[in-house]
């Protein structure tokens, strides 16, 4: 389904592609898709497919990543100039408040988003993400960030892409595919690669940092959604979310409806139906109609 597309510039010219699906409903919250570490818009696919009949649906591609710029300086492949991008964003298709669907890294920044911007949250799904996140799955994922790979065909690329995220069961090659073509691109040449800069990885904390568990937390931020309603989707089998950080997030804010999804890793696809009904859940009790 094609929305309206914008190159929005950012703060420093960095311009970030962004599409809007859907109709402006009274009542009916606009969503805001922000996606994981090295993912982009189109991992929503099946969210705008859902909803954009009913509401607005905003995709963004952080920069550096998808249809969006690469930055002149890789040292601003942070979640607090990825919210700053965001906010750009926003203000660009004039959006003020929206209920915020997160991805992984895009869950960090709607986190950063709640307490930094809290007038302009209006609820926060976190798929797969929270306060804390596990040594052993960002050291997973810094195993591979950064590093060029590239892929004959798509079929070859799909193999590859699912080797780099375990705990997935009863996941069809077809399903594989399509979830590679979100993530890779086929550049001018015919080659198959991830479809973001590289240099993405100049951010990333140290190995010797994560493996002696220096890593930030964010547990100070949950107080700013205090009252709102709040999702966290957790693969079963994932390695970045654990159980305990969830029964937390559960206990600090007891108005979150948390859910395990069955044979995913990081990150369900939000097709599953588990993931399905808690959005549909999430976005009812924001419009207020549950």
């Amino acid at each position: 389904m094609a929305g309206e597309q914008r190159l929005v510039p950012a703060a420093d010219g960095t311009r970030i592609f962004a599409e809007l699906h859907g109709p402006d409903r009274s009542g009916v919250a606009p969503l805001l898709c922000l996606p994981g570490l090295t993912r982009n818009g189109r991992d929503f696919e099946p969210v705008v497919d859902r909803y954009a009949s009913e509401r607005r649906v905003l995709t963004v591609d952080f920069r550096g990543r998808g249809r969006s710029e690469n930055a002149a300086d890789p040292l601003t492949y942070r979640p607090d100039v990825e919210l700053a991008d965001t906010l750009a964003v926003l203000d660009a298709f004039g959006l003020h408040r929206a209920a915020v669907l997160g991805t992984s890294r895009g869950g960090i920044v709607g986190l950063l988003m709640s307490a930094i911007a809290p007038d302009r949250v209006c609820g926060l799904c976190l798929n797969d993400i929270g306060p804390r996140i596990e040594p052993a799955g960002l050291l997973r994922i810094m195993g591979y960030v950064g590093f060029e790979m590239v892929f004959p065909d798509w079929n070859s690329g799909a193999r590859a892409y699912g080797a780099t995220a375990p705990g997935f069961v009863d996941v069809s090659e077809e399903q594989w595919q399509t979830a590679v073509q979100r993530a890779y691109v086929r550049r001018q040449d015919g080659r198959i690669t991830p479809y973001y800069d590289m240099k993405l990885s100049a951010t990333l904390p140290s190995r010797q940092d994560v493996e002696a568990g220096k890593t930030p937390e964010l547990w100070s931020l949950l107080p700013a959604l205090a009252g709102k309603p709040v999702t966290c989707l957790r693969g079963d089998a994932s390695d970045l979310l654990s159980r305990d950080t969830v029964n937390r997030l559960c206990t600090e804010l007891p108005q979150t409806d948390a859910i395990e999804v069955p044979g995913r890793g990081h990150v369900p696809f939000l097709d599953e139906p588990e993931s399905v009904a808690a959005l549909d859940r999430w976005l009812a009790r924001i419009d207020g109609v549950a």
